[in-house]
């Protein structure tokens, strides 16, 4: 297993090499959500057929979030939480663990819910890296990034700001590691943050419900 995922990173690090000297990240999106789509086909079935099984409700919870130029589009994930949770962010709740499905906090823990935006990446309304996508009602993360120009931005499954804290940084300092990838963006800086972001879910950080 070692090996071959060594092997694989090897080869996505030199597609992504070829995709930055073309200028191609649309196609770079394209193909690796494609692929992945293909390779976690089974394990996709399968926490959707767990998240069916283990609570009421439909598989996948589609999110009203914001997209770039602050369009409003529908987003898929896999349902963590009941269907009689509020529709405000998770750090809102007094108490969001009392709303969690009995496998919610698994999928979380290991962005398993997360499966379903390469739906969303084939589409084209957000990218593998990019700020992480606000919802609908979050006007004070919404007015923070127009203000600095992000809102301009495609969103990302992961991003900087995702990277370095997730769901532990305040809005504030959200927006300034979102300002400082807007900055600086690149597709080496990408494929870093892809990399970074495989790190933190195979430890478990920066998850706090």
């Amino acid at each position: 297993m070692v090996s071959f995922l060594g092997c694989f990173s090897i080869r996505v690090i030199k597609f992504a090499k070829i995709c930055e000297i073309c200028g191609l990240k649309r196609f770079f999106d394209l193909a690796m959500a494609g692929f992945l789509l293909c390779f976690l086909s089974v394990p996709i079935l399968v926490v959707g057929l767990m998240v069916k099984l283990t609570s009421e409700g439909p598989a996948l919870y589609w999110s009203d979030r914001v997209g770039i130029n602050n369009t409003i589009f529908r987003m898929p994930k896999f349902r963590t939480m009941r269907v009689d949770t509020p529709a405000v962010a998770t750090h809102l709740m007094k108490n969001p663990d009392v709303y969690l499905t009995p496998i919610g906090s698994f999928l979380r823990r290991f962005s398993l819910d997360e499966l379903p935006q390469l739906y969303s990446i084939l589409k084209g309304d957000i990218s593998f890296v990019g700020p992480r996508p606000a919802l609908y009602n979050q006007d004070d993360l919404v007015e923070l990034r127009t203000t600095k120009g992000i809102h301009k931005l495609i969103p990302g499954i992961t991003g900087w700001a995702q990277v370095n804290g997730r769901d532990e940084l305040p809005i504030p300092v959200k927006v300034e590691f979102d300002e400082y990838y807007l900055k600086n963006r690149s597709f080496s800086f990408d494929l870093k943050i892809l990399w970074m972001t495989f790190v933190k879910v195979v430890r478990r950080e920066g998850v706090s419900h």
